[in-house]
């Protein structure tokens, strides 16, 4: 049991203004395994004060101090980053090989980038006699979700960090406990007291607070988009910025020219990794009519001989999703993907053979989906993949863009210049080709319900940064 019942404000473990906990269970064993406390309001004030009070020096810091912090966060980071990767695997049911390799690891990758940024960034620019100033954008409130936690709170810390901002943080509550060993490495690094600050506490509470607050200049949310539709409304009374990372229904559409056995299975492990629960992941497979049989078996074949178990066990591919409450929604639309006439040719209702408690889903795959069938419509955010046929090159485009989301893409081509022609015409703010993977120095974010904003490398900076045009400082 990992009890955690105070915040990080102003550079101090402190008591909830009102006492009131939750437990923090595992998605594998259903047990309790720590126990965090709400906060609310009066919380949120205290952390905006000094956040904002802590802004009028920080905001002033050189690029060598910062970045001589970042690199001391790096080192205290990376002492912890076992710990961490455990933390996340308890908490959220990663196995531990994916907690291991990319799960924590993608903290230190946000904040080598924002080193690396931060060394070579032109604050000033001028433009004949005006002068262009980038400045930090001032107190942030952040909130950060659950499905690659660490990940999503440092591709907002670092680069705030590096731009000169200050902080509140309210992760997620279902997987709080690696944003805690964070607040312990920042501390230790000698993160200046109120910079960055960390409250616990649910969305219709601290996240709403965070996100309405006056005090606060910008609020960073990753999410669902009915949270980030919410967020935006608590904000537009301030008129705040407003970055948001939110839903995704990401087509993968594997090309005639494709080869077609090692797309399909690429396709069916990068749509259940994580156990489905990444936004961008590929949920909507497209393949031509003809070859829709044989895509068929290909990915019931992979979805077969993928492995739901125990995040500690050798040979797990995928743990289990990270609540009951995610786990309920997921059996729903299984249920409804069967009631709209889909067909279902893996896996299915239920949990794996085997595995009588936690929150497992089994891999499961339809074929012949319509893209009107609720199951192609959702973010349905478990191992659940959709196959959809089509006739022709054009069909598949229009399929690919026919949803409100715009995050992801992938295309899958013999030949390359094919894809990317194909890839131009996608409706997203990312397009993966031939399977490639992320990329830490790309803008990552995305179009229509998706989001606006984007995160990771410069782009991610920038939106950290104000812009001031200053007139009259000289001769052109």
């Amino acid at each position: 049991m990992r009890e955690y019942l105070d915040f990080y404000i102003d550079g101090q473990w402190v008591k909830p203004a009102v006492p009131k906990t939750l437990d923090v269970v595992s998605p594998a064993t259903e047990e309790v395994i720590g126990r965090i406390s709400l906060g609310g309001a009066a919380d949120v004030d205290r952390a905006v004060a000094a956040a904002r009070k802590a802004f009028e020096t920080f905001s002033r810091t050189s690029r060598e101090e910062r970045v001589a912090l970042l690199e001391r966060i790096l080192a205290a980071y990376q002492a912890r980053l076992g710990e961490i990767a455990e933390a996340i695997s308890l908490e959220m049911g990663a196995p531990m090989w994916l907690a291991n390799a990319a799960q924590a690891p993608s903290g230190l990758a946000h904040l080598m980038q924002a080193i690396e940024i931060l060394k070579g960034y032109g604050f000033v620019e001028n433009k004949g006699t005006t002068r262009v100033l980038r400045e930090p954008v001032g107190v942030c409130g952040f909130i950060t979700p659950w499905n690659w936690p660490v990940n999503q709170i440092m591709c907002k810390v670092a680069p705030a960090l590096a731009a000169g901002c200050t902080m509140v943080l309210k992760p997620s509550e279902i997987a709080p406990l690696n944003a805690i060993l964070l607040a312990q490495a920042l501390h230790e690094a000698g993160v200046p007291a109120g910079v960055f600050n960390l409250v616990n506490g649910d969305g219709p509470t601290v996240g709403v607070a965070l996100s309405s607050h006056p005090g606060i200049d910008m609020v960073s949310f990753t999410g669902s988009t009915r949270a980030g539709v919410q967020v935006a409304k608590n904000a537009a009374d301030t008129v705040k910025r407003v970055a948001q990372e939110l839903g995704g229904k990401s087509a993968n559409i594997i090309l005639e020219d494709a080869d077609l056995e090692r797309s399909v299975k690429g396709g069916v492990r990068s749509c259940f990794m994580n156990s489905g629960q990444s936004c961008n992941a590929p949920t909507r497979m497209l393949v031509p009519r003809q070859r829709h049989a044989e895509a068929v078996a290909i990915a019931k074949a992979a979805a077969e001989a993928t492995i739901a178990g125990d995040p500690n066990a050798e040979g797990t591919q995928i743990g289990p999703v990270a609540s009951k409450a995610q786990f309920e929604k997921i059996q729903g639309l299984i249920a409804k993907g069967i009631a709209e006439g889909a067909e279902l040719v893996a896996g299915g209702p239920g949990r794996p053979d085997g595995l009588a408690r936690g929150y497992f889903v089994r891999p499961t795959v339809f074929a012949n989906v319509r893209n009107d069938m609720t199951i192609a419509r959702e973010e349905i955010f478990g191992p659940v993949l959709s196959i959809l046929p089509y006739d022709t090159e054009e069909e598949a485009i229009r399929i690919a863009n026919d949803t409100v989301y715009g995050l992801s893409g992938y295309v899958a081509s013999g030949d390359p210049e094919h894809a990317l022609r194909v890839a131009a015409r996608l409706r997203t703010g990312n397009v993966h080709l031939n399977g490639a993977g992320a990329d830490f120095t790309a803008p990552f974010g995305g179009y229509k319900q998706s989001g606006n904003g984007r995160e990771w490398g410069e782009y991610g900076f920038e939106e950290f940064l104000e812009v001031k045009a200053v007139m009259g400082c000289g001769e052109s």
